[in-house]
């Protein structure tokens, strides 16, 4: 049997599967992981939720920066939060 598998863990106790059936559909998938040589990488998720994080989340905040802060950071290309995120550490490093 392939190591790699993605498998569903239990069915609810309700009416045999029936692919058709979007309830039962999301019954047979509910719990399932994602696998890779032994190692869970993953788990089933509906859209728009976030699967395992290799790090700590963030926490999503509203701030307000100066125009030319924020042109500075978003000039700077893909990762700009990453990078003003970076600048603050740094500073509360040194302070």
């Amino acid at each position: 049997m392939n190591k790699n598998t993605i498998s569903a863990m239990s069915i609810k106790d309700k009416e045999p599967y029936n692919p058709n059936d979007p309830d039962s559909v999301a019954d047979f998938w509910d719990g399932a992981r994602i696998e890779y040589k032994g190692k869970t990488i993953g788990t089933a998720r509906r859209p728009g939720e976030r699967g395992l994080q290799k790090k700590p989340k963030k926490i999503q905040v509203t701030l307000r920066l100066s125009p030319d802060i924020l042109e500075h950071f978003k000039d700077s290309g893909k990762g700009w939060q990453t990078r003003v995120d970076e600048a603050l550490r740094e500073y509360v490093q040194t302070h």
